[in-house]
């Protein structure tokens, strides 16, 4: 009966994971919007589904991609929960609905403070305590302004969190509104009135404009007007074979109306009206006359897959296999002739979970055009992958339930640090100039990244060595020299690779800025990584540490790598700095701790250790010592 426990977990898990590729289904009453966030648009240089616009724009406003409705109701009072793109929706359509909805977080006090606004859940106030609507926010927006004035003069990494909340709450603000500008003169549905206000209202702009540069007189509401419309997402195609778009406020001056501007006119009339069929025909015929058009083909096959990988969500179901794997693999420690059916189910889990984000990545690289690894996002999914695959290699090697348990481990691991990465919003951004290039990303990225990876994935056996060998009694003879092969194994491999992703990261530096090698953080992490495993083999080939000292050196590999990984990318300098991030950087610091930490216990000797504790047997006929009583 066990021996089919693998199986059908794996079956039960692939045909949950299966059950998603039906895509999004349209409430039986309501807006059908599955085909509206199919509709591709552009934002920040990249074409996509408006599906992704709304979700990467609610995770910047309130940290997920859904909306509750009413947040005072609590988990168990009818928590109304509606998609990012019926918010967005609703947003662009019926701006004064969308903006009664609760879908600024704000988390600091004092901030909340400032605006005046309900600290606690407050039904008759319509916030649980972090989350407000625009109404509001609205009324203190001057003291907001004042106060976002004064803050964007300090430093970034001098800001104080009221400062920081300060900085987030008006780029959530400022995103709001460019969004709801995103259809102008087509928001209520009335086309030709809503254009000969938007002209008007844009020629009081210009010459609002016109007047400030003179140095004459001009009405500040006015300029205020037009910078959500300068900024708001390219809604309108205007070349067919360049993939070329523009905002509405571009083609506002046309003799006749864009036909883009009138389909969303028409989705507008039809949303307000509440007219289901009629909305889902204006989004159908838009569509066609994309088709007739020649839109680019990048856009109108994209937005849909891209829709489709949103709704399928293939790095949170592997992040959720893996976690079952993990404790199935727990298991096997204690009793592994008992529990073999558990480690066999954990493998199996783990090689579903390996595929489900195989096929993320692809998606990921089809959309993008590019290999796997161009942001920070990425490089935590391509680690996950890679570790994983490097832990099921192990575990058919060794098959102990250690490879299967690195393997979760840090495949769950990564992709909650992809998770919170995702909290930025979009995770497909546009690549800057300089790494512009998938035949260098296709290389040294790729190729250095799985040095990072299997760095981490001989710390961790080291980390799961002295775990177990100093708090449990399961680590035999046997099988610490199971634990030395496979980290030995684990850190060549981890050489070679860091070193020829390093060696690849020079010729590319020399290519893009003249110089093989600058001396500069990021590339001084990558060489640290190369000269520590370097190190742990010299050390291990030369007799001058052992078991416990090899495994001692690999969990600093951890330390080592996550500095080059993301510390370098706090500091501030350098051409590889991205940005100091202090929750981050606070979870780092607690990374490193817990590395020093079990470095710190494995450096205590091991006749204190559970797993090599001496047992001494005393004969029954020995004499009694003196001074011994029974």
């Amino acid at each position: 009966m066990k021996r089919w426990i693998p199986i059908a977990l794996t079956l039960v898990l692939a045909a949950w994971v299966l059950s998603f590729l039906r895509g999004p289904k349209d409430p039986a009453e309501g807006m059908p919007l599955r085909g509206f966030g199919s509709l591709p648009v552009v934002q920040n240089g990249r074409h996509q589904p408006i599906d992704s616009l709304a979700r990467n724009s609610l995770l910047l406003l309130r940290k997920k991609q859904t909306l509750n409705t009413e947040p005072w109701k609590g988990e168990f009072g009818g928590p109304k929960i509606i998609s990012a793109t019926a918010w967005l929706a609703e947003l662009m359509f019926d701006a004064a609905a969308a903006d009664q909805q609760p879908c600024f977080r704000i988390d600091n006090a004092d901030v909340i403070g400032l605006l005046g606004l309900p600290a606690g859940k407050s039904e008759a106030g319509r916030t649980d305590g972090k989350h407000y609507a625009w109404n509001q926010i609205s009324p203190g927006m001057t003291r907001l302004r004042a106060e976002v004035s004064r803050a964007s003069e300090i430093k970034e990494d001098l800001r104080t969190a009221y400062d920081k909340g300060l900085m987030n709450l008006w780029e959530g603000l400022s995103l709001y509104q460019t969004l709801r500008a995103a259809v102008g003169p087509a928001s209520e549905g009335k086309l030709a009135e809503g254009v000969a206000a938007f002209r008007k209202q844009l020629d009081r702009s210009r010459a609002a404009f016109n007047a400030q540069m003179e140095g004459q007189p001009f009405e500040a509401a006015d300029l205020e007007w037009v910078k959500p419309h300068l900024n708001a997402p390219l809604m309108v195609p205007t070349a067919a074979k360049g993939g070329e778009w523009a905002r509405v406020l571009q083609t506002v001056d046309l003799p006749e109306p864009h036909y883009a501007l009138t389909a969303y006119a028409a989705m507008a009339g039809a949303y307000r009206a509440k007219d289901a069929a009629g909305f889902g025909k204006a989004v159908s015929d838009y569509r066609g006359k994309l088709e007739a058009a020649g839109i680019h083909e990048a856009d109108l096959k994209k937005a849909p897959r891209e829709q489709l990988l949103n709704f399928i969500e293939p790095f949170y179901r592997g992040m959720v296999i893996s976690v079952l794997a993990f404790l199935l693999s727990i298991f096997v420690w204690f009793a592994p002739e008992k529990f073999e059916w558990a480690r066999k189910s954990a493998v199996w889990l783990m090689v579903l979970a390996l595929v489900v984000m195989s096929a993320g990545l692809v998606a990921r690289m089809v959309l993008e055009g590019r290999p796997p690894v161009t942001n920070l996002y990425s490089s935590a999914l391509f680690i996950g992958w890679a570790a994983a695959a490097l832990g099921l290699v192990l575990e058919v090697i060794w098959p102990r339930a250690i490879g299967v348990a690195v393997s979760s481990m840090l495949g769950f691991g990564t992709l909650m640090i992809a998770h919170f990465l995702s909290l930025d919003g979009d995770t497909m951004i546009m690549l800057r100039a300089v790494l512009d290039t998938n035949f260098w990303l296709a290389t040294h990225v790729v190729i250095v990244t799985l040095g990072y990876a299997a760095t981490f994935v001989a710390g961790i056996i080291g980390m799961i060595y002295v775990i177990r060998g100093f708090f449990t009694r399961h680590v035999t003879k046997e099988m610490g020299k199971a634990f030395s092969s496979m980290v030995f194994a684990i850190v060549c491999f981890g050489v070679l690779f860091s070193f020829v992703g390093t060696v690849l990261g020079g010729i590319w530096a020399d290519q893009s800025w003249g110089r093989f090698w600058g001396w500069d953080p990021k590339e001084n992490g990558a060489l640290i990584i190369v000269l520590w495993n370097a190190l742990i083999l010299h050390a291990r080939m030369g007799g001058l540490v052992r078991e416990r000292g090899l495994m001692n050196l690999a969990i600093f590999g951890n330390v080592v790598t996550s500095w080059s990984w993301f510390g370098t990318n706090m500091l501030g300098i350098g051409l590889h700095s991205y940005g100091f991030m202090g929750a981050a950087f606070m979870a780092l610091l607690a990374w490193v701790g817990v590395n020093l930490l079990l470095i710190g216990i494995g450096m205590i000797p091991q006749r204190y250790w559970g797993s090599f504790r001496a047992v001494v047997k005393v004969p029954a006929d020995a004499p009694a010592l003196p001074g011994a009583t029974a």
